[in-house]
């Protein structure tokens, strides 16, 4: 693999600026590949280019190029330290010179002049160096449109409306870029969460060293209140952490020997040892920080559309601009003067700030609010499709239920004990890892029952059936009634099957290969908040909610009773469930799965909308769905189709205010009534609304959420 490098960067601007950097780099001779990630303010660089080099690629931007590794240590200068800032205000002094002299002795003295070619040389050096590369490559950008704008603005003799214009122009690119930094900051929280050294246990003696430098293996101390540093194990100590930097969740979490915790949870209370499962740059906030980073990047079908508007927007309001500044004076007869100030003007109307700003700040800010209440979304496409869906599939075990089965009872219907049948099922099922499996393990180590003596060799899953294994050389099974269906069950074993399942059970029998041994009864728990967010979905227009399950008819039917689903699909193989999906889709045209993100892997990927449930196999929910719940919070649901529709309102009031401002002010030109300064007043009028507009969405999901109340 080629050498990658990432860098952090400090000072783009604006989604045209983020483009052209991306190609500046690329055309570096000993870069292979890049790309920027504008919503993140990252570069990815394939092949080797010095800072120097990067920096001089985004000098026509001012961009400052900084280490992945060292983005914790690097501070942004302060709004008001910003050059750029500095030189509007130094910018906005020779202006109100200007206006003072302008009144004294006239607006076309030299010293008027004087102090407004000033203004427009301090304030729009970096726009006019910008605009007139743009002109000599022909690339029509708003920066190019500005150029043309306040140059003509000069010819004219219309100095003091170039000043403003300028002036102007440096305040709304300062706010576009401040506001994305607020959106952007919502990441850099999450990439602050973790600590930057850990304590670790060696020889008896604790040791504090960087993160970077622990390894798997690796014990560390956490001491009440402390963060715990890195992902791992706990082997020693009891505590209760606070997940919520993981899972959204605030209320802290118990947490024992053998239970997992992550990098950037809190420890409470007692002191805690933890074995490292996990590198620093594996760790569970550091794929979450990767993979919201990535979502920022990837453009909503808004942005996608925006984007190509823009393209052909920008080159035709040029060529309106030019046909009111000649048409007129050529064909009516009419002052050049007047008319060229009107074009000039179309063309500062015309800048599209307002409009490219609309969809990514929006976007941005939204998977960076989801991804703080524990709500990892994958990307635009993703956040825009979830709030049109109409129809949501629920896995039962780990997504409805919570995925912590017990054994309710253990029936022998041969020569065997129950302790026996159990040792049985235990040895069986010690090399699963099916949820069915944990609970008769726990059952077993309940009884005080060992597996360790036994002989177990030629284990195997049968996906949707059951297991088997050789164990002391017989071969046994345990699963459904229907891996036995080669068998002559008698009238008492089924009697007691359909009386167990009646009672929500799910049922695994245990034989060898020539008869049943016995019959063990698992029950799930429905999560206490399953009703009522089915009920929420229903008010917010989720008309077909559906369960699916590999369960029998019976227990699903069972456990479905007291919930507000539409229909019950039971007895599915993962394949089956993934048929299921595709008729739905056919008959609702959108269609989210719910699942647990290990064995609902196949319908994750073939609905609309994957969601996982973050807790339950972390690592396989984050690469396969598109949508993780953190927590296992079915609450968050709601909360997720209430934001994407919420985005998706911002993102068209955005586009509604840009365009309506912009042909108001269009309107208004051709009788005269608008003057450059109103033009670019009501350009950055429209930018501040739009960035104003989708900065609320920093506010959305802050206190705990009562979606599940519905609304």
């Amino acid at each position: 693999m080629e050498n990658k490098h990432v860098y952090r960067l400090q000072g783009l601007s604006c989604a045209n600026c983020a483009a052209r950097f991306e190609k500046n780099v690329k055309s570096i001779a000993t870069v292979k590949d890049a790309e920027v990630n504008f919503g993140a303010a990252k570069l990815t660089v394939i092949g080797e280019a010095s800072i120097a080099e990067l920096e001089k690629a985004g000098a026509f931007d001012g961009i400052t190029i900084i280490p992945e590794t060292e983005r914790k240590e690097q501070k942004a200068a302060p709004f008001w330290k910003k050059k750029t800032n500095v030189l509007a205000a130094v910018s906005a002094l020779f202006l109100l010179s200007g206006f003072v002299a302008a009144h004294a002795i006239g607006e076309t003295s030299l010293a008027a002049i004087l102090l407004f070619a000033t203004s427009i040389l301090v304030g729009g050096y970096h726009l006019l160096k910008t605009g007139i590369n743009n002109l000599v490559r022909l690339q029509f950008d708003m920066k190019t449109l500005m150029t043309i704008a306040i140059i003509g603005a000069a010819c004219i003799g219309e100095w003091k409306e170039g000043a403003v214009v300028v002036f102007l122009f440096a305040i709304s690119e300062a706010l576009e870029r401040y506001s994305m930094d607020t959106a952007r900051r919502s990441i850099q929280r999450l990439m602050d969460i973790a600590p930057k050294k850990a304590l670790v246990l060696r020889d008896g003696k604790e040791y504090e060293v960087d993160v970077k430098e622990v390894m798997v293996g690796d014990t560390i101390l956490v001491k009440p209140g402390q963060k715990i540093a890195m992902d791992g194990v706990v082997i020693r100590g009891e505590s209760s952490v606070n997940e919520a930097a993981i899972t959204g969740e605030a209320l802290p979490v118990a947490k024992t020997s053998g239970d997992e915790v992550y990098a950037g949870t809190l420890n409470a209370e007692g002191a805690l040892e933890v074995r490292v499962t996990k590198r620093v740059e594996d760790s569970t906030i550091a794929k979450i920080i990767h993979l919201v980073e990535e979502a920022q990047a990837e453009r909503a079908p808004t942005q996608q559309f925006v984007d190509r508007f823009a393209r052909y927007y920008t080159p035709a309001i040029m060529l309106i601009a030019l046909l009111v500044a000649i048409v007129p004076p050529l064909w009516f007869d009419e002052q050049w003067l007047t008319w060229i100030y009107r074009g000039l003007t179309i063309l500062v109307v015309g800048c599209p700030c307002a409009l490219v700003i609309s969809t990514p700040v929006a976007i941005v800010t939204a998977i960076g609010q989801a991804a703080r209440q524990g709500v990892l979304i994958k990307g635009g496409a993703y956040l825009e499709e979830v709030g049109k869906l109409k129809a949501m599939a629920f896995d039962k075990t780990g997504t409805l239920t919570t995925g912590t089965p017990e054994v309710t009872g253990v029936y022998p219907v041969s020569h065997i004990n129950e302790k026996q049948l159990l040792q049985i099922a235990a040895a069986i099922e010690k090399q699963s890892e099916h949820p069915l499996a944990s609970a008769v393990l726990s059952k077993a180590k309940q009884w005080q029952l060992s597996v360790d003596g036994m002989e177990i060799r030629e284990f195997r899953a049968m996906a949707g059936k059951g297991a088997a294994a050789r164990v002391n050389g017989t071969m046994y099974y345990i699963g459904k009634p229907s891996l036995f269906s080669h068998l002559s069950l008698s009238e008492t074993i089924h009697t007691k099957i359909e009386t167990l399942q009646k009672q929500g059970n799910t049922v695994m029998l245990v034989g060898d290969e020539t008869s049943v041994l016995g019959m063990i009864a698992v029950s799930d728990q429905l999560r206490p908040s399953a009703g009522k967010v089915l009920q929420a979905l229903k008010k917010l227009g989720i008309s077909q909610t559906v369960m699916l399950t590999g369960d029998n008819a019976t227990t699903a039917h069972t456990f479905a009773a007291g919930l507000p689903l539409a229909d019950v699909r039971a007895e599915l193989l993962p394949e089956e469930k993934l048929t299921v999906i595709h008729g739905l889709q056919k008959q609702f045209d959108r269609i989210a799965m719910v699942g647990d993100g290990v064995n609902d892997a196949p319908a994750l990927a073939a609905a609309n909308i994957g969601i996982a449930m973050g807790n339950t196999g972390t690592d396989v929910a984050l690469e396969t769905a598109d949508i993780v719940l953190m927590g296992d919070d079915l609450e968050k649901l709601p909360y997720v189709i209430r934001l994407s529709r919420k985005t998706l309102r911002m993102i068209q009031q955005n586009v509604a205010i840009a365009l309506f401002l912009k042909l108001l002010a269009l309107l208004l030109i051709i009788p005269g009534w608008l003057a450059l300064w109103m033009a670019i007043f009501a350009d950055m009028g429209a930018t501040l609304l739009v960035l104003l507009n989708s900065l609320r969405l920093l506010q959305f999901g802050r206190k705990r959420n009562s979606e599940a109340k519905g609304g």
